[in-house]
């Protein structure tokens, strides 16, 4: 690669859309959700195919339903998403999505919000 393509990808990493939010992984077979946020939707999405591809567990709290469904009984769902201005700071878009995520928190356990 020369040294003006990788420029230009480099320059396109830096100008792209950074997009988080609050997304759940769901066991289908036992009813049970597990709520995330993330600053790199994009990235969470593909941490979780890959678990998925290779059968192994995302986090030590599902790993009794994983072992009892298997992969196959999980699924990705992004609850909503948040895109990050272009002045927000590193810990402001994170305060950002972290707070979304107690909304959601909150909202689940209390529904007739």
């Amino acid at each position: 690669m020369d040294k003006s393509s990788r420029k230009a990808l480099k320059e396109q990493y830096q100008n792209r859309k950074i997009v988080g939010g609050v997304y759940c992984i769901k066991c289908k077979d036992r009813d049970e959700v597990w709520f995330r946020a993330t600053e790199d939707m994009q990235g969470a999405k593909n941490r979780f195919h890959f678990f998925v591809s290779t059968d192994s567990c995302p986090e030590p709290s599902m790993m009794d339903a994983w072992k009892e469904t298997g992969a196959a009984g999980f699924s990705f769902e992004v609850i909503e998403e948040l895109e990050r201005n272009e002045t927000q700071s590193d810990r402001e878009f994170s305060d950002d999505v972290n707070t979304l995520l107690e909304l959601w928190l909150e909202k689940n356990q209390n529904p007739d919000l």
